[in-house]
């Protein structure tokens, strides 16, 4: 299996990093495999995929990259670069992508397709051509979404950060991948692939949340490695939860809503994200909840999260009738 061997150095200055180009990448490796990420995104995944089939065959160059790229040994390194920076800006993110030099490109080709390099893909053009696309993706299938998008996963970041206070770094590498595990005594399994150990000693280390059911690990050898993970699937869901009858029509359906929610720790970013609404809705609902004594509060590092109480929870069940 693979694993990497984390210091205590190192996984103390561990942090968690919001990346729109791996956003845009993921987004980019549904579009290449035609399938959506959930299934409420459908209508709107097809639509962009009609568009990205038309933008490769306008450009058969960028079509044969990103299908060597996303090879069937490994996924081209240099169309995954680690983040860099706290919260970097795509194009910022781009830029440093592009001055990937052609020689490095085509050894990462090399390596994704698990064999010699076409002579079609011996080009020194082959970065732009996988750069414009990526700019494609995040202008046509990303950035109009990309706010709600980068709620969601920075509500992730929020319930993750929680749940190291309570379980330490098991629980909060819990479900960020199929491969994934703390294993302890620093050790760090990235994958179920038998690759030879890292170790990451002096190095930093990344945590990126995407929305798509996409995962990859990535490094820029030797100070920068990165775990790309898709979010919790109930945050990254499309569809709210509708709130039954009865508490809908006592509390309105909205702060319903937003109480229902709270059967687990959440701090107001993370209901935005999941419930749509508005941040002064969202905090409207939540003063009103904690005053009927509903919610209780507390502060987690910088987040405040709420959660229901044991009036709250009967109230709940006295409304879904259980």
């Amino acid at each position: 299996m693979g694993w990497w061997l984390v210091g205590a150095d190192t996984l103390a200055r561990s942090r968690f990093v919001v990346s729109p180009l791996a956003e845009t990448v993921a987004r980019l490796m549904d579009l290449e495999a035609g399938t959506a990420a959930y299934p409420g995104e459908r209508l709107r995944h097809d639509t962009h995929l009609t568009a990205y089939r038309a933008r490769l065959a306008a450009d058969p160059v960028a079509a044969a990259v990103v299908r060597a790229g996303f090879g069937t040994h490994w996924t081209a390194d240099f169309l995954t670069p680690a983040p860099f920076g706290e919260t970097p800006l795509f194009e910022e993110e781009l830029a440093r992508l592009r001055a990937t030099p052609a020689e490095t490109a085509h050894a990462d080709l090399t390596v994704s397709l698990g064999g010699p390099l076409p002579a079609g893909l011996r080009r020194t053009d082959v970065v732009e051509r996988a750069a414009g696309l990526l700019e494609w993706v995040w202008a046509e299938a990303v950035r109009p979404y990309w706010p709600r998008w980068r709620r969601i996963v920075e509500a992730d970041v929020v319930a993750r950060t929680e749940r190291l206070s309570r379980g330490g770094w098991a629980a909060v590498l819990e479900g960020m991948g199929p491969g994934t595990r703390w294993l302890g005594e620093g050790r760090l399994r990235i994958n179920s692939r038998p690759y030879p150990p890292r170790e990451l000693h002096g190095a930093d280390l990344l945590f990126v949340p995407v929305t798509p059911r996409r995962g990859w690990a990535t490094w820029d050898e030797p100070h920068r490695y990165a775990v790309v993970y898709p979010c919790d699937g109930v945050l990254a869901g499309t569809e709210p939860r509708p709130a039954p009858g009865p508490l809908g029509a006592l509390l309105g359906a909205a702060r319903a809503e937003v109480l229902l929610l709270l059967g687990s720790p959440r701090s107001t970013t993370h209901l935005v994200a999941l419930t749509g609404q508005g941040l002064g809705s969202v905090g409207r609902h939540l003063k009103v909840l904690h005053e009927a004594g509903l919610i209780r509060r507390r502060r987690a590092g910088r987040s405040v999260l709420y959660r229901r109480t044991e009036a709250g929870e009967s109230l709940v069940r006295a409304g879904s009738g259980t």
